[in-house]
């Protein structure tokens, strides 16, 4: 009986295996041929389930996308806020490699209409994840306004993209101690000033108009 193979699966462990050769090599250096030799086998099977380079990346993305949500999902369900968005950051090997890919196509995405696109739907995708988090997480969330909301959850993305690219690029300087430290003060400066802000504007109701 021929061997069967589970070709989602195969692209999957070429993209995983495509994360740990950016992440050492970087974007230009992570060459078909690199990625063949790591995964043990010919640059003619890699061209079988990918086109081009730029497609392994973005099966790369997408895998490390999944593997967030997964994770999200999969933590407990009475965890506390910076429990889950801890996972997104690069605190052990596999979140840094994961990272480091990340890092290495936001550096891409400027010259290429293509990635430019595939950066838009990613940043949507978080958006919904992360939103979901901080409703689970924030307490007086659903009774924020709109706009308190959409600050909020932008500020939390753009503090862990910082974080990401601050390990990234100097990873002795942020161990998880470090990075967990910071994230749990940005959680709580937000949701003071949020609370803050819902509180002036129901005083503001209760004045009444002046």
């Amino acid at each position: 009986m021929p061997k069967i193979v589970d070709h989602e699966q195969r692209r999957d462990e070429i993209a995983l295996i495509a994360c740990r050769v950016v992440a050492q090599h970087g974007f230009e250096q992570a060459t078909i041929v690199r990625i063949a030799r790591a995964a043990g086998c010919t640059s003619g099977m890699i061209a079988h389930y990918f086109e081009t380079k730029q497609d392994i990346i973005v099966a790369a993305l997408r895998l490390i996308l999944r593997r967030i949500e997964e994770r999200l999902t999969q933590v407990d369900g009475a965890a506390d806020l910076l429990t889950l968005l801890s996972e997104a950051l690069p605190l052990d090997e596999t979140r840094y490699t994961e990272c480091a890919v990340w890092m290495a196509f936001w550096g891409q995405v400027p010259a290429d209409r293509r990635l430019r696109r595939v950066n838009a739907w990613l940043h949507r995708e978080y958006l919904r994840l992360f939103e979901r988090c901080l409703a689970r997480g924030f307490s007086g969330w659903r009774s924020w306004r709109a706009a308190t909301r959409d600050q909020v959850l932008r500020s939390v993305i753009t503090f862990i993209n910082g974080v990401t690219a601050s390990t990234v690029a100097s990873r002795a300087e942020w161990p998880a101690a470090r990075q967990i430290a910071q994230l749990r003060l940005q959680l709580q400066l937000l949701h003071a000033w949020a609370e803050a802000s819902a509180a002036t504007r129901r005083a503001r109701g209760r004045a009444g108009p002046a």
